[in-house]
């Protein structure tokens, strides 16, 4: 059988240039009609291509063009059709985010990767955490902190020192960002179904933003976030370099 894909590019010059060279080959259909959405760029692309695809039926196979790529299959040009037939499926529910700001507005957001809320200003930021509707920490001082998704435990959250997480686990990974107070907390790891509502003391003096995937919300107040199960990313990978593989190596480098 062969397959009906759709290429997307990013506005690279490589991954543009790889487009071209693809659509000669394989030909191009629209996004509706594809059984498959190629993804030609990094990571950063792939989010983007993975949210606007979000109600469609196509899964989205990758292929890196960009920096990092860490949810990119190599690119190459040849047996595409057969790459994508054998193509393993991985399913990620992405966070979703309520942000109320200063101005009493309320934002929404979904994030594949996480949800981080930053300083804003030149005094770190102070956060209280519920957990559930429980008060689970009064007073958290700090840069930042942020819960992403097993996806994106090897992003920002990584880089943070948090724990990286299995692909198949259903747990999320609340990290803190150079935590002043507690000193020495590092975050927690929490069921996939929790309910995680962040609030901002004393805002005025210590402006914090939030961020989901990119889409950044100045002056917050407060933020809920929660998995959302009702949306499920289809991703595909090359036999043996999926996500549980990778998610894995990273671990032992």
């Amino acid at each position: 059988m062969t397959l009906k894909i759709a290429f997307l590019a990013s506005d690279t010059g490589t991954a543009q240039a790889a487009r071209g060279a693809l659509v000669t080959r394989y030909g191009n259909v629209d996004q509706k009609k594809a059984d498959v959405i190629v993804a030609l760029g990094g990571d950063g692309f792939m989010l983007s291509v993975l949210h606007a695809s979000q109600d469609l039926p196509a899964p989205v196979y990758g292929m890196n063009r960009g920096t990092i790529g860490f949810l990119m299959n190599e690119y190459s040009e040849s047996d595409l059709q057969e790459r994508l037939s054998a193509a393993e499926e991985e399913v990620i529910n992405p966070l979703s985010m309520q942000a109320l700001d200063r101005h009493g507005k309320t934002h929404r957001a979904l994030a594949i990767n996480e949800v981080s809320l930053l300083r804003a200003g030149p005094q770190a930021a102070k956060l209280r955490i519920h957990i559930d509707g429980r008060l689970r920490m009064q007073e958290l001082v700090c840069d930042g902190a942020l819960l992403a998704t097993p996806a994106g435990s090897t992003a920002y959250n990584y880089s943070a020192h948090g724990p990286i997480l299995p692909i198949g686990a259903d747990v999320l990974a609340l990290t803190a960002m150079a935590a002043f107070r507690p000193r020495r907390w590092r975050g927690a790891l929490l069921p996939k179904a929790a309910s995680v509502r962040f609030e901002v003391i004393e805002p005025d003096k210590r402006p914090v933003m939030a961020d989901a995937d990119g889409r950044s919300v100045k002056d917050v107040i407060k933020v809920d976030i929660r998995s959302e199960p009702s949306i499920a990313h289809r991703i595909l990978f090359d036999p043996g370099h999926g996500l549980e593989e990778r998610l894995i190596r990273e671990q032992f480098v």
